[in-house]
């Protein structure tokens, strides 16, 4: 490079006058229309994942399985140790897909009241739609992904197939939460958005194999408003349809043709 070289931070952070300019300067550029934007979803890498694959694009350096990933930056996190996020809103998908043994494909999504869906005939661990192909439900949770200095970012963590018992786990407890105010004596049912929940990776197995699962703690409440705010005006562009999962987004074609996701 030419000239003067432009120095890099190592915790790649701005200075404190940099800093100053950035916020005088906030979001300055950033107006894109939302139906240019992409909501990640946040997954967890299973034995055949091509996030663990070298030589596939999708790789992701230093993840493995168990590993928690987001699908867009690629950031990843220790199933492990898990990570915090904060429920801003939930829906369910009727997904479709052609057959393995045809070719495989996901052919798109079912309104949920479809006839079709009512339909189905179960095949072992498949839902059969009556034209023949497959059914698989899917829990959308809409939340924060809230990082190790508390500052939020944004993403989709869908359950299916055995992820959707742990999806009924966590909406049961979120309906059944109840807390005191503490001026009134009033019994509150809190908001979805004003919870906090910790997510880790757990491995299952069956006699067809093992895999890699949910599993959903209480972490207590929000504590900031700032929070409590970005939790809100997520939820409320996703009601208002500024935000939404684009459609072939919505699942991972490749983990579902190689089996990863239907047979448990």
């Amino acid at each position: 490079m030419s000239g003067k070289e432009i120095s890099q931070k190592s915790d790649n952070l701005p200075s404190a006058d940099v800093m100053d300019l950035i916020a005088e300067d906030a979001g300055v550029g950033l107006d894109y229309d939302t139906s240019e934007l992409q909501i990640p979803f946040i997954r967890i890498i299973q034995a055949l994942s091509p996030q663990i694959k070298k030589s596939d694009p999708a790789y992701i350096a230093g993840a493995g399985q168990g590993d928690i990933f987001n699908t867009v930056t690629g950031m990843h996190w220790s199933g492990e140790e898990g990570i915090i996020v904060v429920p801003c809103y939930q829906e369910t998908k009727y997904l479709k897909f052609k057959p393995r043994e045809q070719g495989g494909g996901f052919l798109g999504e079912l309104a949920k009241g479809d006839p079709d869906v009512a339909r189905t005939t179960r095949s072992g661990a498949k839902e059969i739609l009556p034209d023949g192909n497959e059914l698989v439900k899917s829990d959308q949770h809409y939340c924060l992904i809230m990082n190790e200095e508390g500052i939020p970012g944004f993403g989709i963590i869908d359950m299916k197939s055995s992820g959707l018992k742990v999806s009924r786990r966590w909406k049961t407890q979120l309906k059944m939460m109840t807390v005191k105010h503490p001026k009134t004596g009033q019994l509150v049912t809190p908001s979805l958005f004003s919870t906090q929940w910790k997510l880790s990776v757990v491995e299952e197995s069956n006699d067809m194999g093992s895999w890699f699962n949910w599993t959903v703690a209480q972490a207590g409440f929000v504590q900031e408003r700032e929070i409590y705010d970005a939790a809100k005006n997520f939820r409320q562009s996703i009601e208002t349809g500024a935000a939404k999962a684009v459609a072939e987004d919505l699942v991972d074609e490749e983990a579902h043709e190689s089996g990863e996701a239907a047979p448990f």
